[in-house]
């Protein structure tokens, strides 16, 4: 009998270490919540004041503090770190307020991240600067962007809501594509490396919100124009890219004289009635705009960079926002195309075959991201780094999203597409063939007038 019972035992530990095992593997979230976080909130408690020390982290005390604790305390006087405030677990990992002594600052603690990760054994260390002297440490468990799964969206905030959830960063938070904070957008990528996974995500959250979309795709429309039904606007070619370039030109002066009639700044302060829609322009690969094969080109050419330039300067106080993507974009591009790239604030960028890509992105407003945008991994598509002028960036990546989903979102919304006069000659005539049996969905043939 007894001999049944220590089988038994046995038999039931190694099934708990087999779940265990399973579930680090095939529910990590659960598994953090479970053995994870306990065993990384005690580790963290225990050697805090050892481990700041070791990274440089601590600052001499003040002469009153260090009397008192030689002379009152009768203890030895150590350098002080930073005074925990807070500690909050979550689902992803461990966040930790911390009060900063003089002597400290946030980027200070940013440069021994990659120490304090280790030194902790989480996935990841985050700071982030919450109010002067004070910054939270937001520590991630485990691979959060190993399997990425958006949270449900929350309903829609109105018409001045133009946020967009495309992709989880690596502390397990939502990256949010806002265009009233961040209006114009660069993304970067090589081939494979999930750029156009994240434009589906984007036009899929865009295709639902009260704005029109844009598209300029000179590769004759072979990615934008399956989402033809929610374009108010699709140009497929140079020519055609050149014209609708210049059209929006001339709607954006004509905003800004209704700008001045009701004696505003900004389009979000006209009245409901009045006030135009948004419009995203939707750029798919920016190096077909800049080069040209033939000297009479030149000239069309020049005209696109110029209005690209005069759009992404002054179209954001009317409600035109550029989203351009591209394998590189750079001087080497031609003329206009370093003083548009200054205009676009935030910067995503993918895998890329060499260093100058990556720098290209970031190097003007985030250098510090240049190393990870190098270490993103092949077998990782849809994993970037994200930047803005702020200087902060973090890793995200983009949920996997396939052209079918998008394509039937934009046929969901597509009575949501707005038709202005002005890009009637632009719009996407869309018609519709059954397969032979019948049964096949409708296919989408668009084509540009």
């Amino acid at each position: 009998m007894s001999d049944l019972l220590s089988v038994a035992e046995v038999a039931s530990v190694a099934a708990g270490v087999g779940g265990l095992g399973y579930a680090k593997v095939r529910a990590p979230r659960v598994y953090w919540s479970v053995v994870g976080l306990p065993v990384t909130w005690g580790r963290f408690t225990w050697t805090y004041r050892s481990t700041m020390e070791v990274c440089g982290l601590t600052v001499q005390p003040s002469g009153v503090r260090a009397f008192v604790t030689r002379n009152m305390a009768r203890r030895e006087v150590r350098p002080v770190p930073a005074k925990v405030r807070r500690i909050r677990p979550s689902s992803t990992g461990l966040r930790v307020s911390l009060r900063l002594p003089a002597g400290l600052e946030p980027a200070d603690v940013a440069a021994a991240s990659e120490r304090l990760r280790h030194a902790w054994g989480v996935q990841s260390v985050t700071v982030v600067e919450t109010r002067p002297g004070v910054v939270e440490l937001r520590m991630t468990g485990y691979d959060v962007l190993s399997r990425v799964k958006l949270p449900r969206r929350r309903k829609a905030q109105g018409l001045r809501s133009l946020v967009v959830p495309v992709a989880l960063r690596e502390d397990g938070t939502v990256f949010c594509r806002d265009y009233q904070a961040v209006p114009h957008s660069l993304t970067l990528g090589a081939n494979q490396s999930g750029k156009s996974m994240y434009q589906r995500n984007l036009i899929k959250g865009l295709a639902s919100l009260p704005v029109g979309l844009v598209g300029i795709d000179c590769k004759r429309g072979v990615e934008q124009s399956r989402y033809a039904p929610r374009f108010s606007a699709l140009a497929t070619t140079p020519q055609v890219a050149s014209d609708l370039l210049e059209v929006l030109i001339g709607e954006m002066e004509e905003r800004f004289d209704l700008l001045s009639t009701h004696r505003v700044s900004d389009m979000w302060e006209l009245p409901d009635e009045v006030r135009p829609v948004p419009l995203v322009v939707l750029i798919d690969e920016v190096a077909e705009l800049f080069l040209v094969s033939a000297k009479k080109d030149e000239e069309r050419r020049d005209r696109m960079v110029q209005h690209l330039v005069r759009l992404a300067q002054m179209a954001r106080a009317v409600g035109i926002y550029l989203e351009v993507c591209g394998q590189r974009f750079g001087s080497e591009l031609g003329k206009g195309a370093t003083m548009l790239r200054a205009q676009l604030t935030g910067r995503v960028v993918h895998r890329v075959n060499d260093l100058q890509t990556a720098e290209m992105g970031l190097k003007d407003i985030a250098p510090d991201a240049l190393q990870a945008v190098t270490k993103i991994r092949p077998d990782r598509p849809g994993t970037a780094v994200a930047g803005d002028t702020s200087g902060g960036w973090s890793r995200i990546r983009t949920p996997h999203t396939t052209t079918g989903e998008t394509v039937a979102v934009c046929r969901q919304y597509a009575d949501l597409t707005p038709e202005p006069a002005f890009l009637a000659p632009f719009r996407p005539v869309v018609t519709t063939e059954h397969g032979p049996d019948g049964d096949t969905p409708p296919a989408l043939v668009p084509v540009t007038e």
